[in-house]
């Protein structure tokens, strides 16, 4: 409890250094303002609204009453959908979580047995076939792998549905789309932190006490090769986020990532702001998880 309050604390100055990085960068890309209102907008006009927005004011200003806003809950109004930021995102939040949840229980299934047998077979083809696979899966773009599932699987077979978020049909090809890399990475650990473990001492005693390999590999390797595993997972929730920007949008699915993707073309920077804080806490979060995971993996690690 101590390490998680400390851990706690210092998420702090992290989440502070984020939402400056994001308060600086959606205002170099341009003014707002000249989105909100028409061509034919006069100069007062839009003095008018810079100043009812508060944009007139020294960016240190602007900052400070955004940070203010912030700890209230306050993330400003969307200007594209006239409605509060932080609703918004709460509507496509779980649209993105599901569809994450679901690429990484892909990937588990696909990545956790064929690791494993990939390093029980070491050197033999099984091996190669499953290491060169997972290279060629890691080295696929999103956006490409999902246009061709959907030519494949939705134009030629008629399958799947082609875009949007209904039934569980409609998960099946973007989920797959997204957990493939991510199944291609921890493939390819699992495999190099098995081979690892079954090199090591106590694996030979197992084995000359007379234990059957299947108890071996699962029981006593598998566990002990966990951590890595439990790491690399942890460092995927960005790479799950940074997916679902791209995948979201190829297939139409109406969640976080292509709102801000939505939101970064328009400069709407009410949301993309308070999607980014929002993101940011799930990537700690995550990553504060899997210290503590480690704990109940091996009772051996002290955090102090």
């Amino acid at each position: 409890m101590k390490y998680f309050l400390k851990s706690i604390l210092k998420t702090i100055p992290v989440l502070f250094l984020i939402t400056l990085i994001v308060f600086l960068l959606v205002r170099v890309t341009g003014d707002p303002v000249s989105l909100m209102l028409p061509e034919t907008a006069t100069a007062e006009e839009r003095d008018s609204l810079r100043e009812s927005l508060g944009f007139n004011e020294p960016l240190p200003v602007q900052y400070f009453t955004y940070l203010g806003n912030l700890v209230q809950g306050d993330f400003g109004d969307s200007f594209r959908y006239n409605t509060d930021a932080l609703s918004l995102i709460m509507e496509r939040l779980p649209a993105t979580l599901e569809l994450a949840i679901a690429s990484m229980v892909i990937a588990v299934i696909i990545s956790v047995p064929l690791g494993i047998l990939s390093a029980v077979k070491r050197n033999s083809f099984f091996d190669l076939f499953i290491t060169g696979g997972a290279v060629l899966g890691k080295a696929m773009p999103n956006f490409w792998l999902g246009i061709m599932l959907i030519l494949l699987l939705s134009v030629t077979f008629q399958i799947f549905p082609v875009s949007g978020r209904g039934t569980v049909w409609h998960l099946v090809l973007p989920a797959l789309t997204l957990g493939t890399g991510i199944a291609a990475e921890m493939t390819r650990l699992i495999r190099s932190s098995m081979l690892e473990i079954l090199g090591q001492d106590f694996i030979r005693t197992a084995r000359s006490k007379g234990l059957g390999e299947a108890i071996i590999v699962n029981k006593h390797a598998f566990r002990n090769a966990l951590i890595p595993v439990v790491t690399i997972m942890a460092l995927q929730t960005s790479t799950l986020i940074g997916g679902t920007l791209i995948t979201e949008t190829v297939f139409a699915w109406p969640g976080l990532g292509q709102l801000l993707v939505q939101s970064v073309n328009l400069r709407d920077m009410a949301v993309v702001q308070a999607a980014t804080f929002i993101i940011a806490i799930f990537v700690i979060l995550s990553n504060l998880s899997a210290d503590l995971i480690y704990r109940f993996l091996d009772p051996r690690i002290k955090y102090d």
